[in-house]
């Protein structure tokens, strides 16, 4: 077969975990995974309105434009953050305008840096983390969301809102998926339970705080002038980061 005469430009782009938490036999180990510019074929993507209604527009967006072979549900919650913030800017540019109080507000989504992390509390290839609850003094064991959790966790969701279509689950749901062990009992029906039974309001607040603290991530922290004042604010991850042109 001749060989194409095009070829799509490409760049490599830093993992936020750089690795660390992959096994060494995954390709994500080496903290970095290489990404092409959007094309027509990613614009059809984005407005294929299938994908918008069922949720998966971003997703199907982000594996068409990986390059590396890797396992998209490896990838972890921050790392995907930052392939997000790399395919705006590879297709749309990195200036990125939104309404905040009133005004419109440009960032330059170039200047975003990775959140810094003690890598000293990885131990390499694992992704497991230990913490004592500050109140009940429970340890526990406890892993970083992955693209594959988080779709087990909306799946759960849904059925949940089947059986109560007034409840919302979600934070204890996570937390579930979250912990690993709970004083060294790794048996999933404790966990539940401990959870839904045992889990200080106060403890969970703290251990969300804690994840929010030490998972590698982009820092969308940034400072805007508005309204004659300058304010720290996290950048707002709308419609219109992907879709600049719409109107809403």
């Amino acid at each position: 077969m001749e060989e194409s005469k095009f070829k799509f430009p490409t760049e490599t782009i830093e993992l936020p975990s750089k690795g660390l938490i992959y096994p060494e036999d995954n390709p994500l180990s080496s903290g970095k995974i290489e990404m092409k510019y959007m094309t027509a074929k990613e614009e059809d993507i984005l407005s294929n309105q299938s994908y918008i209604q069922n949720g998966t527009v971003l997703d199907k967006l982000l594996k068409s434009l990986i390059v590396s072979k890797v396992d998209y549900n490896d990838i972890i919650v921050g790392d995907k953050n930052a392939i997000m913030i790399a395919a705006r800017i590879l297709g749309y540019g990195k200036d990125y305008e939104f309404e905040y109080k009133g005004e419109q507000v440009s960032v330059d989504l170039s200047t975003l840096e990775n959140k810094p992390f003690d890598e000293k509390s990885i131990t390499r290839g694992q992704n497991e983390f230990s913490y004592t609850l500050p109140t009940s003094g429970a340890n526990i064991t406890y892993k970083l969301l992955t693209h594959k959790d988080e779709m087990e966790i909306e799946a759960e969701l849904k059925g949940l809102k089947k059986i109560n279509k007034n409840a919302d689950p979600s934070v204890s749901t996570r937390l579930k998926h979250m912990i690993l062990s709970v004083n060294g009992d790794d048996d999933r029906k404790t966990i539940r339970e401990f959870v839904d039974n045992y889990l200080l309001a106060r403890d969970a607040r703290s251990l969300r705080q804690h994840v929010r603290e030490v998972q590698p991530d982009v820092d969308l922290n940034v400072t805007v002038e508005v309204n004659g004042g300058v304010e720290a604010i996290d950048i707002p991850i709308t419609v219109n980061f992907f879709w600049p042109d719409a109107s809403i």
